[in-house]
């Protein structure tokens, strides 16, 4: 075993045991990987709707969303007539932009960028107002390597939307947990009847005694 082989399989070894144990302690603290979180009522049984012009075939994020609802529990329904829930994205849209550039002129290193924005409805009742959620990585470029590189961008942008499925799920999950409903306030007791007020007596004045009549003496 050269030197470099055995470098490189500790470091994978290391990986491994790091992840393991990173597991095991979010797991003990109550957090929830991915595919285990409690899928929420309202995207037990969903319709994904994707308005995109020119669409050809199924972007990523369309089937990340899919595996990951299904491996929640839930249902992802082909006939929106036949969903619970409506999951609404729009906007998506990817770019590039240029970092840094080199000596000879040429970009060397690009950010990419891609955002969507999402709305959840259920019925005529919209539950989550259209949001926008978006996402970065930078990677660097070479033209001496141009072939690599554009394979490169292709699978770092198939990872992105990958990674934006998850995003959106997680604010679709926390503010479904953050909608309160609201509880109908009694109805008001109706008023007390006034107390009776107590009648007093009523008094009848009495004429005054007449004296008693005296007969004179004889």
């Amino acid at each position: 075993m050269t030197q470099s082989f055995r470098n490189r399989w500790q470091a994978g070894a290391s990986r491994v045991v790091g992840g393991l144990l990173l597991a095991v302690a979010l797991g003990g603290c109550g957090f929830h990987l991915a595919g285990e979180r409690p899928l929420p009522p309202s995207l037990s049984s969903l319709y994904i709707d994707l308005v995109q012009p020119y669409r050809v075939g199924t972007p990523p994020l369309e089937a990340a969303l899919q595996a990951r609802i299904t491996s929640r529990g839930g249902v992802v329904k082909s006939h929106i007539g036949d969903a619970k829930a409506v999951l609404r994205l729009t906007n998506l849209n990817e770019t590039r932009e240029t970092l840094s550039v080199g000596a000879d002129g040429l970009a060397n290193e690009y950010r990419l960028v891609t955002q969507v924005t999402f709305e959840l409805h259920s019925g005529e009742k919209e539950l989550i107002a259209p949001q926008a959620q978006g996402i970065s990585r930078t990677y660097s470029f070479s033209v001496d390597e141009v072939l690599g590189k554009e394979a490169e961008e292709a699978r770092l942008r198939s990872y992105m939307q990958d990674e934006l499925a998850e995003l959106v799920l997680l604010r679709i999950d926390a503010a479904l947990a953050s909608t309160v409903v609201p509880v109908a306030a009694p109805e008001p007791a109706p008023p007390a009847p006034p107390a009776e007020q107590p009648v007093a007596p009523s008094i009848v004045p009495t004429a005054p005694e007449s004296p008693e009549a005296t007969t004179p003496p004889s």
